[in-house]
């Protein structure tokens, strides 16, 4: 089976307090780490186990996974497994990246997204420009509020020219056509995020060959679809994975989106659908 797994386990502490997040600054006690770590080592001994199947694994938590050394580790090891085609995760990059180093950097790579305000804007730029330098896959984005923009302008401008700047679009914004234009001037992208897409009754590739596990393992087709399919450490799910059409209306994440049948995104992003890089670039 070719089989791509998002995985969110219960980790949702984050040392950001971004005014567009729920989860900002919010902090985990000791035991609700230690079920997020024994989680995730759960979910990584399955997926070293699975060695008949070819995994792409993208860790979305809720909060900050790679201020955490249990991300970092899980990240490395997977990476050098044959059957894991690729494996990534989102992330702050606020945290440490010399752990990349030990990766095997044809597998890893990293989702990145700059929060004005909450780190200085030189430290972001250098951390992306040593990834660059040492061969570490990664894109960076931005969320498109208005006040961002000049932000974002100056990513561009500044980071290597190899690294993709995706733009998220605002929740709840809705933008003029002078206002997507100009974010279309930084990412040629914008416009896959731009609108929320038309998704009842269409096909989609999440509970066929894409799922989304918590970590009690519990398999749903996408995050947000409340609907189990099954468990993942008792094999259940398996049975439950089939071609669907969405139950939503409208899919408005690149997570979820990138994965209807009706848009071309699996060509846009060849080679790069979890890390969100384009094919060829």
């Amino acid at each position: 089976m070719d089989l791509t797994v998002l995985y969110r386990g219960p980790l949702a502490s984050c040392d950001y307090d971004c005014p567009y997040c729920p989860f900002a600054k919010r902090r985990d006690s000791t035991e609700q780490l230690r079920a997020d770590r024994a989680a995730l080592e759960r979910f990584t001994g399955w997926a070293a186990s699975r060695t008949g199947d070819r995994l792409s694994l993208l860790f979305t938590p809720w909060g900050e996974g790679l201020v955490r050394s249990w991300y970092r580790r899980a990240l490395t090891e997977l990476s050098h497994l044959p059957h894991i085609r690729r494996v990534a995760i989102q992330t702050n990059l606020g945290g440490r990246t010399a752990w990349t180093a030990e990766a095997d950097l044809d597998t890893l790579a990293l989702w990145c997204t700059y929060h004005p305000g909450q780190t200085p804007f030189e430290r972001f730029v250098a951390k992306s420009r040593r990834l660059a330098a040492e061969g570490v896959r990664h894109s960076v984005g931005v969320v498109g509020l208005p006040e961002h923009l000049d932000a974002a302008r100056r990513l561009r401008a500044e980071l290597p020219e190899q690294v993709y700047l995706w733009i998220n679009a605002a929740e709840g914004h809705q933008y003029t056509d002078a206002e997507a234009a100009e974010w279309a001037a930084v990412d040629p992208l914008f416009s896959w995020s731009r609108h929320a897409h038309p998704s009842a009754g269409r096909p989609c590739r999440t509970g066929e060959s894409v799922i989304s596990v918590d970590g009690d393992g519990t398999v749903r087709r996408c995050h947000f679809v409340r609907e189990e399919l099954g468990n993942l450490y008792d094999g259940s799910y398996r049975a439950a994975l089939r071609p669907r059409t969405c139950p939503s209306q409208v899919c408005d994440c690149h997570i979820g989106y990138v994965h209807l049948e009706t848009l071309p995104l699996y060509d846009v992003f060849a080679g790069g659908v979890l890390e969100r890089i384009p094919a060829g670039w």
